[in-house]
C-alpha cells in the first residue's frame, strides 16, 4: 500500500486485568503490518507492558505519552519510537502516567486530550491502536474518545463476562457525551481451550450477548505467547508458522473485512 492515512483509531480495553489485551495488541498489530498496514501502538498503561513488549525499558524514557498529554511543549512526534517491526511505531508509556490520571482532572476538555495528540500524527498511519489500562478511570475515556471502534478482549471464563456490563456501559455513555461515532468492532475471546466445555459454553454465551460482534477469531492458550513476550517480538515474528501467530492474522484479515482497519 502507497500512503497511508487517515488512520482509523481503535481502542483494546478491558478493565479486568489479565485477559491478553496487551498480548493481543502487540499481535494483533503485527498481523496488520504483515498486511502492509502502518500502524501506531499508544501505550496507555502506567505498568508500560506494551512498550516492554517492544524491547523498550519503560524507566529510561525521557518522553512518553504523559509528556505528549501534559506538557504543550511536547509534540507527539518527539515521543514515538520506531520498533523492529517494519510498519510498527510505539508511543510508549512508564509509571509517570499513573500521574496523568489526577492531573487531568483540572484540564479543559480533559476527556478529548488524547484525542487531540493522535489527531496531529493520523496521516501518518492506516491503523492506531490504544493499549488500555484495566480500569474505566478517565485515561480510559480519554482512548474512548479518540476511537472509532473499540475491540474487547475477554477470556473464555464466565466471571469474564460479569465485568464486560460495566465496560459496555461506559462505551454507550461516551458514544452518548462525547463520541458518537465510537461503535465496538468486536469482542475477542482470548485463552480459549478447546478441550474444556467450560470454554466452549461460554463463548456460546458471549454470541447470545453480543451476537456478530463475536469475532469468529478464538485466541487459543498457549505458553508461546509468554515465550514471545521475553524474547520482546510479536509471535507472527517470533513463532511464524505457530497456530498463534495464524490465529491474530486471521484475526487481522476480520478486523480488515469488517471495515475495522482500512
Amino acid at each position: 500500500m502507497e500512503g497511508h492515512g487517515p488512520a482509523r483509531v481503535i481502542a483494546m480495553v478491558n478493565q479486568k486485568g489479565g485477559v491478553g489485551k496487551t498480548t493481543s495488541t502487540i499481535n494483533l498489530a503485527a498481523a496488520l503490518a504483515e498486511y502492509g498496514r502502518k500502524v501506531l501502538l499508544v501505550d496507555f498503561d502506567p505498568q508500560g507492558a506494551l512498550s516492554a513488549g517492544f524491547g523498550t525499558n519503560p524507566h529510561e524514557l525521557d518522553i512518553t505519552v504523559y509528556n505528549v498529554l501534559m506538557e504543550r511543549k511536547t509534540s507527539i512526534h518527539d515521543a514515538i519510537l520506531p520498533t523492529d517491526i517494519e510498519n510498527i511505531d510505539l508511543l510508549p508509556a512508564n509509571i509517570d502516567l499513573s500521574a496523568a490520571e489526577v492531573q487531568l482532572v483540572n484540564e479543559v476538555a480533559r476527556e478529548q486530550v488524547l484525542e487531540r495528540a493522535l489527531r496531529k500524527v493520523s496521516d501518518d498511519y492506516d491503523v492506531i491502536l490504544i493499549d488500555c489500562q484495566p480500569s474505566l478511570g478517565l485515561l480510559t475515556v480519554n482512548a474512548l474518545t479518540a476511537a472509532h471502534g473499540v475491540i474487547i478482549p475477554l477470556t473464555a471464563e464466565f466471571f469474564a463476562l460479569r465485568a464486560v456490563a460495566l465496560l459496555v456501559e461506559t462505551i454507550d455513555k461516551v458514544q452518548d457525551r462525547l463520541n458518537p461515532s465510537l461503535q465496538v468492532d468486536g469482542v475477542l475471546a482470548t485463552m480459549y481451550d478447546a478441550r474444556t466445555l467450560h470454554s466452549r459454553e461460554v463463548i456460546g454465551r458471549l454470541i447470545e450477548a453480543f451476537g456478530d460482534q463475536v469475532f469468529q477469531t478464538v485466541i487459543k492458550r498457549t505458553i508461546k505467547f509468554a515465550d514471545a513476550n521475553v524474547a520482546a517480538e510479536p509471535i507472527t515474528s517470533y513463532a511464524s508458522n505457530h497456530p498463534g501467530a495464524e490465529s491474530y492474522r486471521m484475526l487481522a484479515r476480520e478486523l480488515i473485512s469488517r471495515g475495522g482497519a482500512p
